[in-house]
């Protein structure tokens, strides 16, 4: 049952954090009472006793050495009720280039539109070609592709 004790080692190794941390027991001491009187410790006769709570004390001051122990804090200092707010970057004014990306794409796009509106027109009087010549000629007119 080794890992019982040293699961119970490190729930009160929390709470002495927590006690030391925040200058006041934590709710959770009750609980440790209460485990502590479930921990078992085996004897050779492999019969199971109550761990006293003294004992689980003397084990956490073996493992917890008071030099890594933190420091309390003292109940006189108080926190700063409003931090410094950095200072605020200075806006770049990007609206010049937007502008003239927006002009760039917008002229780019009109003269596609203008090439496809000038294949059109070619291919229409193209066709239209064709067919007045066939009606000419007295042949119906053939459509492309068939």
């Amino acid at each position: 049952m080794k890992w019982m004790r040293e699961r119970d080692l490190l729930i009160a190794q929390t709470m002495a954090f927590v006690q030391s941390v925040t200058g006041k027991p934590p709710e959770a001491v009750k609980t440790m009472t209460a485990s502590a009187a479930v921990v078992t410790i085996e004897t050779s006769e492999s019969t199971a006793e109550p761990a006293p709570l003294a004992e689980i004390a003397a084990l956490l001051a073996q493992k917890m050495p008071t030099s890594t122990a933190p420091a309390p804090v003292p109940a006189s200092t108080e926190m700063p009720r409003e931090l410094s707010r950095p200072t605020p970057l200075p806006r770049v004014d990007l609206r010049d280039d937007f502008q003239s990306e927006i002009k760039a794409r917008v002229a780019n796009f009109r003269a596609h539109q203008e090439r496809f509106n000038r294949e059109r027109e070619a291919y229409c009087t193209a066709t239209m070609a064709k067919v007045h010549e066939a009606l000419r000629e007295g042949h119906p007119p053939t459509r492309p592709g068939k």
